[in-house]
């Protein structure tokens, strides 16, 4: 899948648990164009435009001049160009590996751990609002803006009990 055009998000709405997952592992393949943004969210649900109100979004964006790198658990667990620096790269494909179990989000890219973040018990969503918080939903992939292009594939879920 390819996204580039206005901000845009591909929902999952298919049948592995009828698309409603709380503790699960996912893999993406992702590859970026240089200076492009996108992401990959989670425990979200559908909605017609915009950016996602509810769920997570785990960054995408290796040259962006958005400073929240590729891995960040978006303004709840950012990290910078020094954290991702030789795991991953602008037009190379790499994987970018999120679990969610529990109250803990934990995210790899190409098998190296770049987030650890467990939800506080009196977490209110920090700056996103009360929709950033772990509960259920589905997936969706990222289409940022009109001068990015993100390609996907190899979108892989394993529910977990």
């Amino acid at each position: 899948m390819v996204a580039n055009g206005p901000v845009a998000h591909a929902f999952y709405e298919g049948p592995v648990q009828n698309h409603d997952f709380k503790d699960f592992e996912l893999m993406v393949d992702v590859k970026t164009a240089p200076n492009s943004n996108g992401g990959v969210y989670f425990h979200t649900e559908f909605q017609d435009s915009g950016f996602p109100r509810k769920g997570f979004e785990v960054q995408v964006n290796n040259t962006h001049h958005d400073p929240i790198k590729t891995g960040s658990l978006y303004h709840v667990k950012d990290i910078g160009a020094d954290d991702i620096q030789g795991i991953t790269k602008d037009d190379e494909w790499f994987t970018e590996h999120i679990i969610v179990h529990g109250n803990t989000v934990t995210i790899r890219l190409n098998g190296k751990e770049v987030v650890k973040w467990a939800q506080p018990a009196d977490w209110n969503g920090g700056r996103e609002g009360a929709g950033r918080v772990i509960s259920h939903g589905t997936f969706a992939l990222q289409g940022h803006d009109p001068n990015s292009t993100v390609q996907y594939k190899n979108v892989r879920v394993k529910p977990l009990p």
